[in-house]
């Protein structure tokens, strides 16, 4: 088991959010993130196995400019981490309904260039996954124990349907993201708490 210090966030922050209880259904993709099923039948993934992912995609995401990263969010749980995210870092972000063609047809006036996309679900999110796996760019993808991962580059086990869960996985991205794009030094510069990212 990691020690806390190794740990993006203290564990029992990941434990208060149910950042790891999955869903009572798991397909193949997921199998090997699940540390146990409860007596209830819900899924538990490994929060280390978690954190690790996390960490990774706050790195390859630190490699890319803002305007070269576009997240895509079209579950309500997770739309105002998600705009609060694109306020603090700069990346663009579609929080809600996501419009086909906007990677693809460029004779449409909301066209953008991309050069890697995040998405948080894979099932709801599908179209924006389309438009990537179109033009050619990674993507990385928030998966719950029932996602299908086809086409992802990057899977990061989380429960992606809690707003606690959500708010938790942007709070922490935003603060990996400046301190990697060294615009904070450290966490005690990082402005914003974790209820900033929580829906009421």
């Amino acid at each position: 088991m990691a020690t806390e210090q190794q740990l993006l966030v203290p564990l029992d922050v990941y434990l208060k959010v149910g950042l790891h209880i999955g869903t009572k259904y798991k397909t193949k993709y997921m199998e090997p993130f699940i540390y146990k099923i409860r007596p209830d039948g819900l899924s538990v993934m490994n929060v280390q196995k978690i954190d690790e992912r996390i960490g990774i995609a706050a790195k390859f995401l630190s490699q890319f400019e803002p305007k070269d990263i576009l997240v895509v969010c079209r579950r309500e749980n997770g739309q105002k981490a998600v705009r609060l995210f694109s306020k603090i870092t700069g990346i663009r972000s579609f929080a809600g309904r996501y419009p086909p063609g906007i990677l693809t047809n460029s004779a449409l006036d909301t066209f953008s260039e991309a050069k890697i996309m995040l998405i948080t679900d894979p099932w709801p999110d599908k179209n924006a996954i389309r438009d990537a796996v179109r033009v050619g760019i990674p993507v990385i993808g928030l998966c719950d124990t029932n996602n299908e991962a086809n086409y992802l580059d990057l899977v990061v086990p989380m429960n992606n349907k809690g707003k606690k869960s959500l708010a938790l996985l942007f709070f922490i991205l935003s603060k990996e993201y400046l301190k990697s794009k060294e615009i904070i030094k450290d966490d005690s510069e990082f402005k914003y708490t974790l209820d900033d990212f929580t829906p009421d």
